[in-house]
This record gives C-alpha cells, sequence and structure tokens, in this order.
C-alpha cells in the first residue's frame, strides 16, 4: 500500500482492514529473514527482499508513527539478509531510511503527539533509522531527541504521561517497547543510553514489571480521559475494558531483560512458547 492507516479507526473504518492485513507484510519479512539467517537457504531471503522491495517502491511516508511504527520490522529484516541478496535496493532503502530519520525529525510534534506514545514510537523510528545509516549526525539527533522524549513522558514515580490520560497499563507498554527498543539498538552499536534522564527508562520499567508479573492488577480504562477508548469500548474492541493481561507485557518485558538483568527472572517465566520473540532471542540472546 502507498499509505496505511490504523491510528484512530475501528475496525470497518477507512483502510483500517486493508491496513491491518498490509501490515502483516513486516513481521513475516522478518521472521522470513530469521530463517535465512538460522538455516542458510537463499529462497528465505528472496521471500523476505520480495516484500521489502515491494514496500520500499509503493510506500510514501505519511509521518504518523502509529500508522508506521510496524516498520521497525522490516529494518530488523533486512539487516538479518546478506548483502549479497539484496538485489540492488540499496538505494531505495536508503531513502526510505532518511525519511524516518530527517523526515520525522523535521516534522512538527503538535500538542499531546510530542510527549506521549505517539512520540516514543516516533522516537524509535528515528533511532533505528539513524543507526541503520550509521550517520553520527543524525544519531545525535536520535539520541536528544530519546532523552527528550525520556524527560516528557515518564514521571518520578516510573508512570507515564499515557498512564495519566488513559488510565491503562496497555499504554505505558505502549510507550516503554518502543523506548526500550531503541535504548537496545544504541546498546548494540556501543551506546549506553540507559542511564538517560536519571535512569528515566529503568524507572519507568521498574513501575511496569509488577503488572507484567501479575502481581498487580488493573482495571483498564476505567477513568480514561480519552473519548475514543470509550468508543472503542462500547464498539467492543477487546482490550478495552476488564483487567490488564500481563501477556500484552511480555516483548516489553523480553526487552527490559536485555537492558537491565534485574527483570530477566520476569521475562524467562513470560516466554511461553519458544518462537515467541525469535527474532530477539537470535539477535540479542538473554544472558
Amino acid at each position: 500500500m502507498a499509505r496505511v492507516h490504523v491510528e484512530g479507526t475501528l475496525p470497518g473504518q477507512g483502510i483500517y482492514d486493508q491496513s491491518l492485513e498490509a501490515l502483516r507484510d513486516f513481521p513475516a519479512a522478518r521472521d522470513l529473514a530469521l530463517a535465512a539467517r538460522i538455516t542458510g537457504d537463499v529462497r528465505y531471503a528472496d521471500a523476505a527482499m520480495r516484500l521489502i522491495g515491494a514496500w520500499i517502491a509503493t510506500y510514501q511516508v505519511t509521518f504518523n508513527p502509529i500508522d508506521e511504527t510496524g516498520f521497525a520490522a522490516l529494518m530488523i529484516a533486512w539487516d538479518l539478509i546478506a548483502a549479497d541478496r539484496r538485489g540492488g535496493l540499496e538505494v531505495g532503502y536508503g531513502r526510505m531510511l532518511q525519511a524516518f530519520s530527517r523526515g520525522y525529525l523535521d516534522h512538527p510534534l503538535k500538542g499531546q503527539t510530542a510527549t506521549n506514545n505517539w512520540n516514543s514510537h516516533r522516537v524509535k523510528l528515528i533511532v533505528l533509522a539513524a543507526f541503520a545509516l550509521g550517520d553520527p549526525a543524525l544519531i545525535a539527533e536520535a539520541h536528544a531527541a530519546y532523552v527528550s522524549q525520556l524527560r516528557a513522558n515518564i514521571r518520578a514515580d516510573g508512570s507515564t504521561v499515557d498512564f495519566e490520560l488513559r488510565d491503562a497499563i496497555h499504554y505505558v507498554v505502549y510507550d516503554l517497547e518502543p523506548l526500550s527498543t531503541a535504548a537496545l539498538a544504541a546498546r548494540q552499536h556501543g551506546h549506553d543510553w540507559l542511564g538517560d534522564a536519571n535512569h528515566a527508562l529503568t524507572r519507568a520499567l521498574a513501575w511496569l514489571e509488577p503488572y507484567a508479573a501479575g502481581r498487580r492488577t488493573h482495571q483498564e480504562f476505567a477513568n480514561t480521559r480519552i473519548a475514543f477508548d470509550r468508543t472503542r469500548r462500547d464498539a467492543g474492541v477487546k482490550g478495552f475494558e476488564g483487567k490488564f493481561d500481563p501477556k500484552k507485557a511480555r516483548t516489553a518485558m523480553a526487552l527490559a531483560a536485555r537492558l537491565d538483568s534485574r527483570f530477566a527472572e520476569t521475562a524467562q517465566a513470560m516466554r511461553t512458547e519458544a518462537w515467541q520473540d525469535a527474532w530477539l532471542e537470535l539477535l540479542v540472546p538473554l544472558q
């Protein structure tokens, strides 16, 4: 698709359903690339590159990180594939990375998007693209954007702006997964960002951990200030009422454990299937 859009819409509205189907290409490309790395079978690499090539040729970046957060999986897929299987797509891929780094950095932030989960996903895309390009100036700007979001989004007690707004652990996870991904990408490139903004990310992950482990429970969205949360609840969208499901924090805890060993026990306990987060198991094995 030239454009995907899921933010702020319900199933059956606009291009929500088509977008959701199209977005399945990204984890599919990542998993095919993972299969190629594990087995050495070029068929998997070629299949992954067909998906990546189609998106490079078609997609126009919209600078909506909620819609585009899945492109992180496409970037991971590219990194997993050997250079000789990339089919001469480096120039097109580079243009896409420039849009996700320089383009996103230059795109203005407005209102709540400057501090809430929207910006956490924006920061993740900027960071991953900057490291993929290997541009020190872009990486420095990406780091500054990351630190700014830590300061704006995470409170002294480790809770987030989104928890205040949505009264939902779901949105704490939605904040911390992308920020943890950014921090882990930095570490993989020799940069330690975990202590930034007075260890804000560690505080936030520690705040989340009891809910992920099931030691604490929370009635989701009971006092949300966001009208669309109530709209989704009334429409019967799963997850917008009832207690928080700890399984939704599995990936957040898997990332957390790779940043700080204090989260390893919870992450291991939540690893119920061998295939879950297989790409993370391969690229960053849990120590």
